[in-house]
């Protein structure tokens, strides 16, 4: 035999075989392999997604409390400046009607913010979101789909 003869049985054999972690598995157990491993993957997926949940919700925790803090201090700072206020009147009034002063342009700016809440809220109390409509929706096109 030539050797272009033993070249062209060669890559016939080599074609044949069967390599790899398959190899002598049937196909009912190579689908079951792979239906274990993507199971497991899809587990494993979900138990990284909680943990990164569970990462997350700390530091959210941690910056509600920050913003917290941050709002104590705020108050405190507005209660200062509250004072500063009617101590510098009182440089010009007597300390009772800066007092007074200072202590109803705060009333008004809360009425003021008092009504603009309320218009809100009644506002969005108007507003009703329908759900149904959009499941209504998905479904029909859903449907759409299934008959095409």
């Amino acid at each position: 035999m030539s050797t272009s003869a033993q070249h062209q049985t060669t890559p016939v054999v080599e074609a044949t075989k069967v390599e790899g972690p398959g190899r002598g598995r049937s196909v009912g157990e190579l689908i079951a392999t792979v239906s274990e491993q993507l199971s497991r993957l899809i587990r494993d997926e979900l138990q990284l997604a909680q943990i990164q949940l569970a990462e997350k919700g700390k530091r959210l925790g941690t910056g509600a409390g920050f913003l917290g803090a941050a709002g104590v201090v705020a108050l405190y700072a507005v209660g200062v400046l509250l004072a500063a206020a009617i101590l510098g009147l009182a440089t010009v009034l007597p300390a009772w009607l800066s007092a007074l002063i200072v202590g109803v342009v705060l009333l008004i700016v809360a009425g003021i913010a008092a009504l603009l809440g309320k218009k809100k809220i009644d506002a969005s109390k108007r507003f009703a979101p329908k759900p149904q409509e959009g499941l209504k929706d998905d479904l029909e096109a859903v449907k759409k789909g299934i008959q095409r």
